[in-house]
């Protein structure tokens, strides 16, 4: 018997072995786009950094990263209005607070919203359950309030969740969460009291982790992005699968940047063929459970 602890909230499953399935319309690759949009304390010291950190405030972290709120996204906005493309903004709850105009315009295109907590200052995975649930509900409320519709999924910031995250998630009424990056094909997950379904999204096609993390620039990120792009749609042939691209306007959204991600996303719809679908976590969340509904085994 294994010593190791297991999270417990789905079994191993092989991709291979599991059921066939098409998207809509017989689409067999859905592809999705999640601009992350987050708000800071001023004073606070979590957040990706252009250089060393240094004592709060750290005023040249904070503006860059608010450069992406007040310039990048704007030029990232007008691109998908250009391709017509589909977004989900996943955003800080914050921004409806002091950027109320970035949600007017995700509204006004027709964007999913996604919650993405109340900050990225703020680790809520290491709050008490209580704290946790009251950010996890306060942050749903605030992007209810402010666009007229609850959000049904969830990023946490910083990726940070407790062990008790999807039980809190399903207790407060979400639907989906993007955290959990293991595997290519929604997956069921066990709760509490049911089930939540966990969407695939990218830690290695996000601009975080290669920019920031691995020091990679915008061309390697976009040739990586083809990449997938390109094995993906050979392997859909044999199974459908989910392909997220994670990104931040502070990095993508500027302007030595720009072009390298204004090509790569022409280049998708270039050699896109009619089993691509260009969509949202929200809309796969959605399709999903009408072909597995939630008392589907945790595939």
């Amino acid at each position: 018997m294994s010593i190791l602890n297991h999270h417990d909230r789905y079994e191993f499953s092989p991709i291979d072995a599991r059921p066939d399935f098409d998207w809509p319309d017989g689409k067999r690759l859905a592809v999705y786009i999640g601009l992350n949009v987050e708000w800071f304390d001023f004073h606070g010291d979590k957040g990706a950094t252009l250089a060393q950190a240094k004592p709060a405030p750290d005023v040249m972290n904070y503006a860059w990263r608010d450069y992406g709120n007040r310039v990048g996204i704007w030029r990232m906005f007008d691109l998908f209005d250009r391709l017509q493309l589909p977004v989900a903004g996943l955003l800080n709850s914050s921004v409806a607070d002091h950027a109320p105009e970035i949600i007017e315009r995700f509204m006004a295109r027709g964007d999913e919203i996604v919650s993405h907590g109340v900050t990225n200052s703020n680790a809520p995975g290491q709050l008490d359950r209580s704290e946790e649930r009251a950010v996890l509900a306060g942050s749903r409320e605030r992007l209810k309030v402010a666009t007229g519709t609850a959000p049904t999924g969830y990023l946490a910031p910083l990726i940070s969740q407790s062990a008790a995250t999807p039980d809190l998630l399903h207790e407060t009424g979400y639907e989906y969460l993007l955290d959990w990056a293991h595997d290519e094909q929604p997956i069921w997950m066990k709760t509490e009291q049911g089930q939540i379904l966990s969407v695939p999204y990218p830690q290695e096609l996000n601009d975080v982790p290669q920019i920031m993390a691995r020091k990679r620039e915008a061309d390697d990120f976009a040739r990586m992005i083809l990449s997938a792009f390109e094995l993906h749609l050979a392997e859909a042939k044999k199974r459908p699968v989910v392909m997220g691209i994670a990104l931040h306007p502070y990095l993508m959204g500027q302007a030595h940047r720009f072009g390298y991600l204004e090509q790569v996303l022409h280049d998708l719809q270039d050699r896109a063929d009619g089993s691509v679908w260009f969509t949202t976590p929200g809309a796969i969340s959605d399709h999903y459970r009408t072909l597995f509904p939630p008392a589907s085994p945790c595939l």
